[in-house]
């Protein structure tokens, strides 16, 4: 006896609780969506980066990438300087300051591959008046002509800075808000879906059925424990990595800080290319990237020591 085959879902008026082979063409091609980027019939080209640089941190600022061909990065993973008196910030405006951001991420999508990811790690800032950089760096990246793929919140949870500026204590009078959470902003390159060459993927069921989640909850990481003022947790561009690239493929971070995206690139079998402006923490990165090849007991090993200290230290 033949089986009848489900019909699929459409779009409704009243919504859809479950979804297959879901017709949503309606829904997009309301007048919601006139003024946002589209997708574009691309062909997809994927070039090879030179050896000299790949798996490398270079120190040198983001804003040129000259040592990366166009259409040559998988995936983009960073947490953007936030122009707020650390050591290695500008003190630019606001103005200013989203220019220097734009000019990095209209390099990003030069160098990423049709359907490429970006994940942007960002918080926002102040209260009086409250700046939400998020909704700034939308703006920008859709005006660059990102096609936005959703935002994840990250929920710092018990680890999350245990602040007590309460603004008025239990009084209406100015109470303020203690964010808990950061932003996790994703976008892709001209297409939703990627190519994989035939690269496997290497999320189990159980990451998978976690990560497509909008809310992400683990712990953040100690700055002084890391010696870099604002670290995000290696958990979080691993999460990124495992969710949108194949095994072999590459991960930029433009602000590669205390090395996190390389580590995580290197524990998922990915390779990496990254920038910082600072010499301090380009030779944090490569040291904790080091230590990483060691707990690994990584071949990749012999790129940072010779043949005979890397046996000495593998043993």
């Amino acid at each position: 006896m033949n089986k009848r085959k489900r019909e699929g879902t459409k779009t409704s008026k009243f919504g859809v609780p479950g979804r297959i082979n879901h017709d949503s063409s309606e829904f997009y091609s309301s007048r919601l969506y006139e003024d946002l980027p589209k997708e574009k019939k691309v062909k997809y080209t994927e070039n090879d980066i030179s050896q000299e640089y790949l798996n490398s941190i270079l120190c040198k600022s983001s804003e040129n990438m000259e040592e990366l061909p166009d259409n040559s990065i998988h995936l983009m993973v960073t947490s953007p300087p936030y122009n707020v008196g650390k050591e290695y910030d500008r003190n630019l405006t606001l103005s200013e300051y989203r220019e220097f951001l734009k000019r990095v991420w209209k390099e990003t999508y030069r160098v990423l591959v049709p359907g490429g990811r970006v994940c942007i790690n960002v918080a926002n800032l102040g209260r009086k008046p409250y700046v939400p950089l998020h909704s700034f760096i939308i703006e920008d990246m859709l005006d660059i002509g990102f096609l936005m793929r959703g935002e994840i919140i990250w929920n710092k949870g018990t680890s999350a800075s245990p602040s007590t500026a309460w603004g008025s204590w239990l009084s209406a009078k100015n109470p303020t808000l203690r964010d808990i959470h950061e932003y996790i902003l994703v976008f892709c390159k001209d297409t939703f879906k990627r190519e994989n060459k035939k690269r496997k993927s290497t999320i189990s069921r159980e990451e998978f059925l976690e990560f497509t989640k909008s809310v992400w909850t683990f712990p953040a990481v100690s700055a002084k424990k890391i010696g870099h003022p604002a670290p995000f947790p290696v958990e979080l561009p691993y999460r990124c990595i495992q969710l949108y690239t194949f095994e072999g493929e590459v991960v930029l971070d433009p602000f590669m800080g205390s090395g996190q995206t390389a580590i995580a690139a290197i524990k998922t079998g990915r390779q990496y290319m990254g920038y910082e402006i600072s010499e301090e923490y380009v030779k944090l990165a490569e040291k904790r990237i080091k230590e990483s090849l060691l707990e690994l007991k990584s071949p990749k090993l012999f790129e940072y020591l010779g043949e005979e200290k890397q046996k000495d230290e593998m043993s």
